[in-house]
């Protein structure tokens, strides 16, 4: 790490007490899931939850200090510097690791990448995202055992691999080609669903 760089690198070891900690405060959860994956200034955040500025401006120098965000840009506005972050991507996590995270380091963390993929998978159904033959989309609520969970598990994480190389692989291609490139998203999710009500 520099010595001029003012992160703390956690974002390896997400079972960090040190970051269950800082995401311990709802405030920083909140601006985390409004930088899922877009780039966003303090005082647009603060408009947005209806927060003070000054308490949010904090808590996104917390948040950049734990390695969680990234200042992206700084831009003059009337006068002063608005500094505009966005989410660190998120690395893979292991299901040891996963098992090891506590409970609002978890939330921290899915919340995100759940509201992203639904905003991501509604604006595509309101603009002929799915128009493509092979475009897929489906919901499967099922009764699993705990074999079943694993057996589950393990197709999802076999299906996340495959879909990585075949996406290395296209970029590999494009590279060559100089082809304009099919932006494309895929979300799998296997989660313990709600009772249903009544």
């Amino acid at each position: 790490m520099r010595s001029d760089d003012p992160t703390v690198d956690l974002t390896d070891d997400i079972t960090d007490p040190r970051l269950a900690k800082a995401l311990a405060h709802p405030l920083r959860l909140e601006i985390l899931r409004h930088l899922g994956d877009r780039t966003a200034s303090p005082s647009e955040i603060a408009a947005e939850i209806g927060a003070p500025l000054t308490n949010v401006s904090y808590h996104v120098r917390k948040l950049r200090a734990l390695g969680l965000i990234k200042l992206v840009r700084k831009t003059p506005k009337r006068g002063v510097i608005e500094h505009y972050y966005s989410a660190r991507p998120r690395r893979q996590v292991s299901d040891d690791a996963w098992a090891e995270t506590p409970a609002i380091v978890k939330q921290a963390l899915v919340g995100p990448v759940v509201e992203g993929g639904f905003d991501d998978m509604v604006r595509a159904s309101q603009s002929g995202g799915f128009n493509r033959s092979e475009a897929h989309l489906s919901r499967n609520p099922m009764k699993l055992d705990e074999e079943g969970w694993k057996a589950a598990a393990k197709v999802l994480e076999e299906a996340l691999r495959q879909i990585l190389t075949v996406e290395k692989d296209a970029r590999e291609r494009l590279k060559e080609s100089h082809a304009e490139p099919l932006r494309a998203s895929s979300v799998m999710a296997l989660f313990e669903s709600p009772a249903e009500p009544g």
